[in-house]
């Protein structure tokens, strides 16, 4: 009897220690139409063994980015934003690089990583109680060497929460509460940024996500976590909020939770020039403008250490892919196509999607469980974000 017991302990143990090595692990591919088909593996909570599915939610970091965008060129057909004003207009207070006085700061620069503003040490985290212009008062958070009028590229997370503020300032609500009644709802998406505006259904769903087999972010198990945002002193009370005063509370950086299916839609609606299921959320010439490459690595104009590494076009919150292989290693799939989109990574994720205009096809994947640096791809890309493109754009020959 001992050693049945021994041995149907350590059974379990050795079950629980495969559950928590079981990352999940999502791809969607679709048409302009509809789904193409899916592919799922692993757990969306390994804590009680739940299986991951495509209607999922889970926190598909930089990836936010790009719906973010679509938020402000919603405002910019609806005339409450203009692109290429000086975002300080809107801001209510006086923006610039401190070693470039004179140039002003934009959307177009924001959206396109060509403003300037630098990351510092985390500094776009900032907490509840705090005010972006008192972030963007620190001196690391400029380059000294290029100004916004350079068109120099540097991936800066920093330039979502200064967009964050400036949706707040011109709609006069919460950025998160704005961007599900104003982006997400009309897609039909049940996504929200830091979880306060998601259904409770979504909440059920919620997508953990580990690295070395440990939580790190949504640990949630059915409920509404306990503080939606980032709080360094005083109490977690969303009255404290204050309108445009800190843009990046809800992390349009990287905050949104939304299941790679939500990412099927917003990926049809760009495929069909705007247009969802019958319903305009932007016009053709709008999507055209956040789709087409903005800037072009030309050897000197660009970053090329941390996430601007191996970026070689960009748009507004859109990458695009297999630009220049043999320089930039930027095509996960291997086979030269033209493919534009966002990526995200964060907490142990990989996230992607992506679509090919000239086929009228598009994928969406995530990834979790990764460690903070794993093992790189053939190319730009780690192994296990060309693993799930690939598996995800298989799909599309079923």
């Amino acid at each position: 009897m001992r050693v049945w017991i021994a041995a149907s302990l350590s059974l379990l143990a050795m079950t629980a220690s495969a559950s928590l090595a079981a990352p999940a692990r999502v791809a969607v591919a679709f048409d302009r139409n509809g789904e193409r088909g899916s592919w799922t593996d692993g757990l969306a909570d390994p804590s009680t063994g739940r299986a991951v599915t495509p209607d999922d939610p889970v926190r598909v970091a930089s990836v936010s980015k790009l719906v973010v965008a679509i938020g402000v060129m919603k405002l910019a057909e609806q005339g409450k934003l203009d692109l290429d004003r000086d975002v300080s207009s809107y801001l209510g207070w006086y923006l610039r690089n401190p070693a470039f006085p004179t140039q002003a700061v934009t959307l177009r620069q924001l959206l396109s990583h060509t403003s300037s503003i630098r990351d510092g040490d985390d500094a776009y985290v900032i907490p509840l109680g705090e005010s972006l212009q008192e972030g963007l008062a620190e001196s690391q958070v400029w380059d000294a060497a290029h100004g916004p009028s350079d068109h120099y590229f540097a991936y800066s997370n920093f330039n979502f929460p200064v967009i964050g503020s400036v949706i707040e300032r011109v709609t006069g609500e919460r950025f998160d509460i704005w961007m599900r009644r104003e982006v997400l709802q009309p897609m039909r998406i049940d996504g929200c940024f830091n979880w306060p505006t998601c259904s409770d259904s979504a909440i059920a769903r919620a997508v953990m996500l580990t690295q070395d087999g440990q939580p790190v972010r949504d640990d949630l198990h059915g409920k509404r976590p306990a503080c939606p945002v980032f709080v360094n002193k005083g109490p977690c009370d969303l009255n404290r909020w204050k309108l445009g005063d800190n843009g990046g509370l809800f992390s349009p950086q990287g905050g949104l939770r939304i299941s790679a299916r939500g990412l099927e839609r917003i990926g049809r609606m760009l495929l069909n020039g705007g247009t969802l299921d019958g319903v305009r959320i932007l016009s053709p010439q709008l999507v055209e403008t956040m789709l087409a490459p903005l800037w072009r690595y030309d050897g000197s104009n660009g970053a090329r250490d941390g996430e601007s590494d191996g970026i070689c076009s960009y748009g507004l919150a859109t990458r695009q892919l297999a630009t220049e292989p043999a320089r930039c290693a930027d095509d996960p799939e291997g086979k030269g196509r033209a493919w534009v989109g966002h990526a995200g990574d964060a907490y142990g994720l990989r996230s992607g999607i992506w679509i090919d205009r000239e086929r009228g096809l598009g994928i969406a994947y995530y990834v979790t469980g990764l460690s903070d640096d794993p093992p790189r791809g053939k190319g730009s890309f780690t192994a296990a974000e060309e693993q799930a493109f690939r598996r995800a754009a298989g799909l599309l020959a079923r």
